[in-house]
């Protein structure tokens, strides 16, 4: 394996739990990680990032993120069943360019922590990696409906950073769905009578 594809590995995906536990700062029973590399400085990635309500746009479940000050925001997650789950988020380590953690606050209605490191990789951008440490709300079960409605936080990850690869390389993200309102704007059908 070459240091760039090991730059790339992103090693809380591994099963060991002792590099697990370092990404779950309280011991949240679930740790996911998803890497991608885009090609753009660090810092102009670091940048939009940092401004939470940024990434509204680019994150399929956020429903919203207001910015409460500079190290805290309230974040509004779409979950299953057309609920929503809120909880406030502060910012626990802040190194400008290269690496933002965050966690909910106590009492939260989803614990979670999190971070996100940006490192400029000469020839080939940005390598960024996300961390997402959480608890599931509701337990097993709850986890496993989530699972099937593609709302799971690991699943999700993986998705918006490629959203966020999308969204900073082109200026927008592509979808292959097409909204009920896209096709009530397509031209009627013509037929002729024989």
């Amino acid at each position: 394996m070459t240091v760039s594809e090991q730059m790339d590995a992103p090693a809380t995906a591994a099963r060991d739990r002792d590099v697990r536990a370092e990404d779950a700062p309280r011991d949240e029973s679930k740790v996911s990680a998803a890497v991608v590399t885009i090609n753009k400085p660090a810092r102009e990635l670091y940048d939009f990032w940092r401004d939470f309500a940024n990434l509204a746009n680019v994150m399929e479940n956020v429903d919203s993120i207001t910015v409460d000050g500079p190290d805290r925001s309230t974040w509004s997650v779409k979950a299953p069943g057309g609920r929503t789950v809120s909880w406030e988020s502060v910012i626990t380590d802040d190194r400008v360019g290269e690496y933002i953690a965050w966690q909910s606050v106590e009492g939260a209605e989803v614990r979670n922590a999190g971070s996100v490191e940006f490192r400029d990789t000469p020839g080939r951008g940005t390598v960024v990696r996300a961390v997402i440490a959480y608890d599931p709300p509701g337990g097993a079960i709850a986890q496993l409906i989530a699972k099937l409605f593609q709302r799971e936080p690991a699943i999700q990850a993986r998705r918006d950073l490629r959203r966020f690869k999308q969204f900073m390389e082109t200026g927008e993200i592509s979808t292959a769905a097409r909204t009920r309102k896209d096709a009530t704007d397509l031209p009627a059908t013509h037929t002729t009578a024989a």
